[in-house]
This record gives C-alpha cells, sequence and structure tokens, in this order.
C-alpha cells in the first residue's frame, strides 16, 4: 500500500499551540481540538507530571489533573525555554527545552494519530515574529525529536495569512485581500495585494498597527476600516484573535461586510502554515511569490564550467529564509585566484559580480586548487561567506587557508 504524505501547520506562541494537518483527498487542512465535538483549537504550553510515576500530561487535560491532584504542573513553557530556565521537579532538575521537547512530541502524535500516517512528510511552523533565537530553539527541539532539517521550516504570521488567504476560492482574492488580528488588546492589520502583471504574480503584505482600542471599540474599529479600505476594492477580510469575542461588534460589522465577505476564526495561520508545506511539497500550484522581511531579497550564483558548457549554477534564492537558508559546495579553480558571484533582485535584469580575492592562495598548476564554499545569510540583504583551501587531493596538499566576506546587496 502506497505511503499517504502527510502535512503538518503548527501556530505557536508564548501560551498555546493549534495544529492542522493535510492529507491526499482532503479538500483543506483540518485542525484538531483536543476536546472532542468541540472547536476549542488552543493547545496550552503545558505539562503535568504524576507524583512518584514519569507519566506526563500536557495541554488542557495537565491543567485539569493538576486542578484535582498534587503533581507538578509547568507553564510558560515556550518563555522558561528560550530564557535556558532549569525547572525542579519533585527534587530533579529538568531544562525547560526538553519538557518543550516532551509537549512537542505529544503534540506533533495527535495529527498521527487521526491520520493514520505515523511519517511527517513536512511540518511548518508559524510564530508571530520570526528570530534567529526561536528559530534555532525550535531547531534544536526538532533535533531532539528526531525530524530532520529538511522535514521543517518556519514562517512568520504574514507570511501565513498569504498563504491561507491565496488558498481560498478565487473570489475571494480577485481583488485585495485584508486581516485583522485583535490579540492581548492590540489591533492590528494586514493588508495583501496582488501584481498580476508579473509573472509569478508579485505579492506585496503591508501591515499597521494601531495599538489600543480605548474608548468605544465598536465605533474606532469602524473608523479604522473606513480609512483601511478607502479607495480600495476588498474581496475579503478575516478577523482572528481572543479580541473580536463578544457581541461588541454592531456597526463595524456592517461596514465590513458591505460589498465583502469577513470571517472570524483562530485557526486561520495553523491552516495557513499547513497550505505552505503543500505549496513547498508542490502539491499544489502556486502562481504566486511572497518576499517577507525574514527572507532573501536577492539570488546567488557562480558561473562554473562542465565540460564543454559554461552554466549558471544556483546557490542561494529570493524568498528563502535568512534563518534556515544555507549553502555549501565545492569547486576547482580555473586559472584565477578569485571567485566571482553574481548577486540579482528577482524582478532585475541586471546582476551585481562580487568579485572575491583569495590573497596568498599556494601557487598551484592550473585547475589542481579545489575550495569548499560556504554561504549562510546574516540578514535579508547580507551574505556570510567562508572559503577553504583543500588541496587537490595527493597532488596537492591543502594550506588549510580560509577567507571570509561579507557580501551586501
Amino acid at each position: 500500500m502506497a505511503e499517504r504524505k502527510l502535512y503538518i501547520g503548527m501556530d505557536v506562541n508564548n501560551s498555546y499551540a493549534l495544529v492542522s494537518y493535510f492529507m491526499d483527498g482532503k479538500k483543506e487542512p483540518e485542525t484538531i481540538s483536543t476536546i472532542a465535538g468541540s472547536e476549542i483549537y488552543q493547545i496550552p504550553l503545558a505539562l503535568y507530571k504524576k507524583r512518584g510515576i514519569g507519566q506526563w500530561y500536557f495541554g488542557r487535560e495537565a491543567r485539569e489533573i493538576a486542578d484535582a491532584e498534587s503533581g507538578t504542573l509547568v507553564e510558560d513553557l515556550w518563555t522558561k525555554a528560550a530564557a535556558g530556565e532549569v525547572v525542579r521537579i519533585e527534587e530533579q532538575d529538568y531544562d525547560a527545552l526538553d519538557l518543550l521537547t516532551v509537549f512537542f512530541r505529544k503534540v506533533l502524535m495527535l495529527p498521527r494519530r487521526v491520520s493514520g500516517e505515523m511519517k511527517i512528510t513536512l511540518l511548518g511552523v508559524t510564530i508571530e515574529n520570526l528570530t534567529r533565537e526561536n528559530t534555532e530553539l525550535f531547531g534544536n527541539i526538532m533535533e531532539k525529536i528526531g525530524i530532520r532539517k529538511e522535514q521543517y521550516f518556519m514562517i512568520d504570521h504574514k507570511e501565513s495569512f498569504y498563504y491561507y488567504a491565496l488558498s481560498q476560492d478565487r473570489e475571494l482574492w480577485m481583488h485585495d485581500v485584508a486581516l485583522f488580528s485583535y490579540e492581548k488588546e492590540q489591533l492590528r492589520s494586514c493588508y495583501l495585494t496582488r501584481n498580476e502583471n508579473t509573472k509569478p504574480q508579485m505579492i506585496t503584505l503591508t501591515a499597521t498597527d494601531y495599538g489600543k482600542l480605548t474608548g468605544d471599540r465598536d465605533l474606532e474599529f469602524t473608523d479604522i476600516i473606513k480609512e483601511a479600505f478607502a479607495g480600495k476594492i476588498i474581496s475579503s477580510t478575516f478577523l482572528v484573535g481572543n479580541g473580536f469575542e463578544g457581541d461588541w461588534m454592531k456597526q463595524s460589522i456592517r461596514v465590513l461586510c458591505s460589498g465583502r465577505r469577513a470571517f472570524l476564526g483562530k485557526n486561520l495561520y495553523s491552516k495557513g502554515v499547513c497550505y505552505a508545506a503543500c505549496v513547498r511539497d508542490e502539491v499544489f500550484l502556486w502562481p504566486f511569490v511572497y518576499i517577507g522581511e525574514h527572507e532573501l531579497k536577492f539570488n546567488v550564483s557562480m558561473k562554473v564550467r562542465d565540460g564543454d558548457q559554461i552554466s549558471f549554477f544556483s546557490l542561494l534564492s529570493a524568498g528563502e529564509s535568512c534563518y534556515e537558508a544555507e549553502k555549501e559546495c565545492e569547486v576547482i579553480l580555473d586559472d584565477s585566484s578569485k571567485i566571482n558571484f553574481w548577486l540579482q533582485y528577482p524582478e532585475g535584469s541586471e546582476a551585481k559580480v562580487e568579485s572575491l580575492e583569495l590573497t596568498d592562495l599556494p601557487e598551484r598548476p592550473n585547475r589542481e586548487t579545489r575550495l569548499r564554499i560556504h554561504l549562510k545569510p546574516l540578514s535579508d540583504r547580507e551574505i556570510k561567506v567562508v572559503i577553504k583551501d583543500l588541496g587537490f587531493g595527493e597532488l596537492q596538499k591543502s594550506s588549510d587557508k580560509v577567507w571570509e566576506y561579507v557580501m551586501r546587496m
């Protein structure tokens, strides 16, 4: 029987996680609730250990058992792990990172049990603000669980919205699409536009932070909608966040739904990153491209010879994550002590050539110098290049020289 592919999307913050999954035969991702028959999707980042035995409970169940028993409840796992804290439980010290790993191992079993497929094809994780620190933190967790680097990726909430919005029926993104997020009393928006004159279509996301609604929320939100939508054609609007709960939207909801569709929910980001996993594995055709603030803004390539053919060899591409992208290759020098890299914006026709001089490179016959080249982004417009002399087998001993450069656009 052929193995089915399982794609998982997780939305994670300091308090809870949401999990969606997609498999062949489904029309869209499904979000998992740990309470049967409910749409309570948030899984608190909490673990509970029963006294005297090595049994761990997680999420909402951990809190419920802690209220009834006298074991140890540990909450705020992401915050504690990020701070490198040690948690003492029954006279034993636990790294908070290890506890968070236990939590994610249990959470990742949920879609596998529901789907009946134990192997994860691709896992996408989304958080509000992507940083190098939380990317490395999650990478450490995945390594402990045994999930390989090529099996997972991370994006921010804006990019999850991009994938979710453009995975809906075409009538919902025929024109522009808007998102309002209302969490912890902070109202934010994200506005999606398409450039239909490019191929693939370039997507622009514009974010705005409105801060707190301090007076009549309904009236203030109504004014914000009118100002944000002035002179624009909006096909659909999405509302996410606990702040939209309750029956306070009266006038604002009428303005919001005037001539457009509006949707309210909490699992948009987990579904969005699940769609992203499917797109990355080419399950869906995707005629769009979005280059976010945490993604490389230009392509990097080298001109190489293969037999009689000279061609460009792609090293890094615009749109790859600044925190995850990395490339290593080996080349043989051809009558030169320089390495040339071609840097080019995806929408541009001209390339910038970075010529890196290998100073004090030992003199050798032509094509008897092998180099290892390692590239890693420092930011969306900077790349660190490390070049090491490997010599040439038994003919030429390595000098162990290493050259480091930073290329900028």
